[in-house]
């Protein structure tokens, strides 16, 4: 296998309503729409789009909607050989009402049969053989925890939902990736707005391993452990939903590393993968395949250093012209 993900399977409920109730409040909604999600699987519908020998880790229940769920990764290119039915758990679901117009919504997750999944479940030789095992924290921390110490090859980590990181976990994590908000809070600063260089100093007291920090339509922002930090821009697109686009980064930077591309050019192969992804309605409605992602990249803007980790500019130096010259490892 190239890339494993182990982590969770919703099915998202999607509720259309004029306006988001309040406190109390009773709305009456439009119309429902049944969607495949949860971190992981959208994590791995995206990279089974773009590549071969993708597999899944993770829990349904013994119901329609695992059926469902499983049948969407499968047409995604998808293993599922290793998500196994759970009985006496539903599959995990995510309601979500969307209010008209605005596009704002909120969200309200049950686990189900995510928090199920056990670390038993991930020694397994789709873990030990893979050259990336992509993580995330939507199912139990024990079990994502066995996963990073049974991997074989390099481990991806998203960190959300945002919790403390256990010491150990991170040390045998070779690539975090977090967004913005996931950054401050694990690195306890308070909320607000920072630029690259301020951002790649906060991702350097997580880890010493690098850090790739998405950033939405600013692009993503690589904090290598042996060089200077680049933000790499995305490429012009007409956005039509933002949902799933960090997922899409996600599945898409770990098919590239698993190809064995230079971290930068991943990074730039991932950011190319979120923006078109934005194209379409709901998390995976415009996951493109490499074809897409080919064609998209001559639009790519260059990096900009953000930093003077090699060059001996101070700390947080954003200099005014940008480079494409790539990091040495």
């Amino acid at each position: 296998m190239s890339v494993t993900v182990v982590g969770s399977l919703n099915e998202d409920v999607l509720v259309r309503v004029s306006r988001l109730p309040g406190r109390g409040e009773t709305v009456v909604g439009r119309e429902i729409v049944l969607a495949p999600g949860g971190k992981g699987a959208n994590q791995a519908a995206a990279a089974g789009r773009l590549g071969n020998g993708v597999a899944m880790v993770g829990r349904v229940g013994a119901d329609p909607a695992a059926e469902r769920q499983l049948a969407a990764l499968s047409a995604a290119g998808v293993d599922v050989a290793h998500v196994h039915r759970t009985p006496g758990a539903p599959t995990g679901t995510a309601t979500i009402p969307v209010e008209d117009g605005s596009g704002e919504n909120l969200i309200v997750v049950v686990p189900g049969a995510n928090a199920e999944l056990r670390p038993e479940d991930v020694d397994v030789a789709a873990v030990h053989r893979a050259r990336v095992v992509l993580l995330q924290l939507e199912v139990p921390l024990a079990t994502v925890q066995a996963a990073a110490a049974a991997a074989g090859g390099t481990v991806v980590l998203t960190p959300a939902p945002p919790q403390p990181l256990p010491a150990g976990l991170l040390a045998r994590v070779d690539v975090l990736v977090p967004n913005e908000h996931e950054l401050l809070q694990l690195a306890g600063a308070a909320p607000g707005e920072r630029t690259p260089g301020e951002l790649a100093r906060l991702a350097r007291t997580l880890t010493a391993r690098t850090v790739v920090v998405t950033l939405g339509a600013r692009g993503a922002l690589l904090v290598p452990d042996d060089g200077p930090a680049l933000l790499q821009p995305p490429p012009a697109v007409e956005s039509v939903d933002t949902t799933g686009a960090g997922d899409a980064f996600c599945g898409a930077l770990a098919t590239a590393l698993a190809a064995g591309t230079a971290r930068a050019e991943a990074v730039a192969t991932a950011v190319t993968a979120a923006a078109l992804s934005t194209t379409g309605p709901g998390a995976r409605g415009a996951l493109p395949d490499a074809a897409a992602v080919a064609g998209a990249r001559p639009s790519l803007p260059p990096t900009v250093p953000v930093d003077g980790w090699l060059t001996g500019r101070p700390s947080g130096h954003e200099p005014d012209q940008p480079t494409n010259e790539e990091n040495p490892r």
